[in-house]
């Protein structure tokens, strides 16, 4: 654990989220948010985006704007899917 995490337990998962909305920095704005909150829907358990929404809940500080901006796009661990997001994710799953 760096000296960084010690000081600030949520520096990792702040510092992973900034990670996948800098990827997607690179495409249309809309695009990006959309593909950011997917990424993290998809492959963040449920107790990541609980502590990604204690973050998100206290001002996202430390997130980038993308990222902030994609967490309206992203489950709450105890939330349900929409359809549309059900639809999202059963048409992503190759077989």
């Amino acid at each position: 654990m760096s000296h960084d995490e010690k000081i600030e337990p949520n520096a990792k998962l702040v510092r992973m989220a900034n990670q996948i909305g800098t990827f997607f920095l690179s495409k249309p704005h809309e695009e990006g948010v959309a593909g950011t909150a997917e990424h993290i829907n998809k492959f963040w358990e449920p107790r990541m985006r609980r502590q990604f929404f204690e973050i998100v809940d206290h001002g996202g500080v430390g997130l980038l704007p993308i990222v902030f901006e994609a967490s309206a796009k992203i489950r709450r661990p105890s939330a349900k899917l929409t359809p549309e997001q059900e639809r999202a994710a059963n048409d992503d799953v190759s077989g």
